[in-house]
């Protein structure tokens, strides 16, 4: 079992130290959490981690693009290569952001993949994002990022990776994409995973 972690504010009340899964996370989760793996595609995203010494005791995933960047290359790594092809934009490696990637990163480390954190969809028409408001990210007040991008990558995974079991935690009323409908994606609701009653 793996926890690959978003950032949306769904996430906000979870500890996630206390799941006892390896986790894969995005972008500016190592402030407040250590996690096994952490995927940073944007370069200023990833040059903040590593001069705080993040790949001292994880491995950082990013772009081909971005290595030569970095003097400090101990523990980085690159994101994995598109297990399929396509000729549309949002098909295109470098239109991949953290969250997919580290949805597919987790389907190299096992075949039962939990989710929390990847809440598409903004609740107030502004940035739905732990992190708003800090370096690195949206302001609070700007217009939420089209998840379109999002939901089509996660979607082609979740169908390619047909016999891996997917189970996303989200809160009541979330709606599942129907990019992402198939038989090997369940929804729960996020308390289960938040008090500890779901590991198996």
């Amino acid at each position: 079992m793996i926890l690959a972690v978003g950032n949306g504010e769904s996430r906000k009340d979870v500890n996630i130290d206390n799941i006892p899964m390896k986790k894969i996370g995005c972008n500016a989760i190592y402030r407040d959490y250590y996690v096994d793996h952490l995927v940073c595609v944007d370069r200023r995203m990833c040059q903040e981690a590593i001069n705080a010494g993040y790949q001292q005791k994880s491995k950082i995933y990013t772009r081909s693009d971005w290595i030569g960047y970095f003097a400090n290359k101990r523990n980085l790594r690159l994101v994995p290569d598109l297990p399929f092809a396509g000729y549309e934009r949002w098909d295109l490696p470098w239109h991949w952001g953290a969250g997919p990637y580290a949805v597919l990163l987790a389907t190299k480390h096992s075949d039962k993949i939990h989710m929390l954190g990847f809440d598409l969809y903004s609740k107030d028409q502004f940035t739905n994002n732990v992190y708003k408001d800090t370096d690195n990210y949206n302001i609070a007040k700007k217009r939420p990022v089209d998840p379109s991008y999002w939901i089509h990558q996660i979607g082609r995974i979740i169908h390619y990776f047909s016999k891996k079991e997917f189970i996303i935690y989200q809160e009541d009323n979330w709606e599942l994409p129907k990019e992402w409908k198939n038989s090997n994606v369940t929804v729960d609701n996020i308390v289960n995973l938040r008090y500890n009653k779901l590991y198996n």
